[in-house]
């Protein structure tokens, strides 16, 4: 791959190891995962102000996890058109790539969190109450498992 700074998980002879942001104003959810299986977890849920996240706390998400690459949420609107939202959390996802020098992409989320909501009733958590326990973290795990069964589609911030 000539100077290409996209990691793709068909890149059969490396292991890329990836963390997921679901951008929200209020929180940032993580996931982490690698293509030496394709899976995803969740890991955490960080608070944010105003979409301002507590930029030591990514950090520390960073550094434990030591990923090659990060990938953002990119909030389209159900016809594929740009939300006002994808410009903020293409800033965020420009922000990281200043900030750690890592590839950074946008993986569609269309329904992302109703799928991590879903994930959570399956569990048995029908009376969640989502505004104290939000299920961003789940989100990021549906973003990543989303780039890893279709890395093509993921775009540039």
């Amino acid at each position: 791959m000539p100077d290409d700074p996209t990691v793709q998980p068909s890149d059969k002879d490396k292991i890329v190891t990836a963390l997921a942001f679901d951008y929200g104003l209020k929180s940032i959810g993580c996931a982490v995962g690698q293509t030496l299986t394709g899976s995803a977890s969740p890991v955490a849920v960080l608070k944010a102000r105003d979409g301002q996240p507590d930029w030591q706390a990514v950090e520390d998400v960073i550094t434990r996890w030591q990923p090659t690459l990060l990938l953002v949420g990119l909030p389209l609107n159900m016809d594929g058109s740009e939300s006002e939202f994808c410009l903020r959390a293409r800033k965020f996802a420009r922000r990281l790539q200043g900030r750690y020098g890592l590839p950074v992409k946008m993986v569609d989320e269309r329904l992302s969190s109703r799928e991590a909501k879903t994930r959570e009733v399956r569990r048995g958590a029908e009376a969640h109450n989502y505004r104290k326990n939000p299920v961003d973290d789940l989100a990021a795990q549906v973003i990543l498992e989303t780039w890893l069964a279709n890395p093509d589609y993921a775009l540039s911030p």
